[in-house]
């Protein structure tokens, strides 16, 4: 049996991320949720405040035999804008912020070493804002949250905000998406 491994970021709304993420080869699940929650098991109304010190995120589980984990930070990074604090776009707050939560040192050591790879090559011109800190704390967000871009694709937020995202990742990772069902 595979075994597989969980990264867990955040990299504004939650839809979005996982909307990207479910498409990528050797990514077994992507559950959107609450990470470094100060509350237990936030709701999303409670996250919204911005007073729960919640970011939303995703956590992936994956197999690394197909897919690595600084692949996942490269794409992470390459679909969002880790240089606005507390923000994406027009979603504003702590909730949005961007956020890589490691699970051991090897993580922490990738995670780092890509943010430097990226600050290096002046990928952005403004810094990396991205927090790189331990993970705390998980909690699944409510089930009406889950495969939302899926269910909702033709809503404004989706069109206006995750569709380009995807559209994004369609072509400029062609060769990482999983080859049938997810479009």
């Amino acid at each position: 049996m595979a075994q597989h491994e969980t990264a867990i970021v955040a990299n504004g709304c939650f839809w979005c991320t996982e909307a990207v993420f479910k498409r990528l080869k050797g990514v077994i699940s992507v559950v959107p949720g609450y990470a470094a929650s100060k509350v237990t098991n936030p709701s999303y109304q409670q996250v919204c405040t911005g007073r729960t010190g919640a970011a939303e995120g995703i956590e992936i589980t994956y197999d690394p035999a197909i897919i690595s984990y600084e692949k996942l930070l490269e794409i992470f990074w390459h679909l969002h804008d880790p240089t606005t604090l507390n923000r994406q776009g027009n979603d504003v707050g702590t909730q949005y912020r961007s956020g890589i939560y490691y699970q051991n040192d090897e993580q922490k050591r990738i995670a780092l070493a890509v943010k430097a790879s990226l600050e290096q090559a002046h990928t952005y011109k403004d810094p990396i804002v991205t927090e790189i800190v331990p993970f705390t704390n998980f909690y699944k967000a409510e089930d009406y949250h889950h495969d939302y871009y899926d269910n909702n694709r033709y809503q404004p937020y989706c069109r206006a905000v995750i569709d380009p995202k995807v559209r994004k990742l369609l072509k400029e990772y062609s060769s990482d998406l999983k080859e049938a069902g997810v479009k």
